[in-house]
């Protein structure tokens, strides 16, 4: 396959971006997006030019770090894939691609396809955890749990914190992100004894690091790599209310 890609190149947070041209031959439909960026950053460095930087770990879609619109999608075209798991197939032989970083003011670009995702680890250490004793672990079947229950806080729990959620949002909402993390805590016992002032301290950590209100589009549950569900947001607003009444 030969590829036009126009990729959004950028030396540091404070500088002017621009879409950069390449051409790209060679690319095999079974490679993976990231393996096609990892050619091409070959053939830049053999000419002595830099290389495109974007975020990647796992590349199994675990870690979420590989996020980047492709053209125009948060992940690229599939939906319930990540970037990492995207593959060349997608694509048509001779096709033109464009790849940026997500966008949005909490999200400051660090150099081309990175971003600082930072404001979701702060969001998580507001209240995203529980205290609990230290020592050995309890017994597994020591707290009886509905399968229900456990299957929908599971469900939150599949969040990998990507940001695709606020890359699609017209608002640059983090409310999915933070609603997933919410919901899975205060559906199992573990997290209820925290539940109140937990929500309301991570709803005004994601309003301080500046992220916009919900648009309730749903447009963040279709870009969601795990298809998290717009559900938990609106059991997060309810928490949210409940615990404003509780500590009145």
């Amino acid at each position: 396959m030969k590829l036009h890609l126009k990729v959004w190149r950028q030396e540091h947070s404070t500088s002017k971006g621009f879409m950069a041209d390449y051409e790209v031959d060679g690319v095999s439909a079974h490679m993976s997006f990231l393996e096609m960026l990892d050619l091409l950053n070959e053939r830049l460095i053999q000419k002595g030019e830099r290389v495109i930087e974007f975020d990647h770990d796992c590349r199994e879609g675990i870690c979420g770090t590989c996020g980047m619109m492709i053209n125009g999608r948060a992940h690229g075209p599939l939906s319930g894939t990540t970037t990492c798991q995207l593959h060349m197939r997608t694509f048509k032989d001779g096709e033109t691609i464009y790849i940026e970083p997500f966008r949005a003011a909490a999200f400051p670009i660090l150099r081309d396809l990175k971003i600082d995702r930072s404001a979701f680890d702060h969001i998580i250490q507001s209240g995203g955890y529980i205290s609990a004793s230290t020592g050995q672990a309890p017994e597994a079947n020591g707290i009886l749990i509905a399968h229900e229950t456990t299957e929908a806080a599971f469900d939150a729990a599949a969040c990998i914190g990507c940001g695709a959620c606020v890359a699609t949002c017209k608002n640059s909402s983090a409310a999915l992100f933070t609603a997933a993390k919410v919901s899975h805590l205060v559906l199992l016992p573990q997290g209820k004894p925290e539940s109140s002032g937990r929500v309301i301290k991570m709803v005004n950590a994601m309003e301080k690091e500046g992220f916009g209100h919900c648009s309730n589009t749903e447009a963040c549950e279709v870009e969601c790599p795990q298809e998290i569900s717009v559900l938990h947001i609106a059991r997060m607003n309810a928490e949210y209310n409940k615990a404003l009444i509780m500590n009145k």
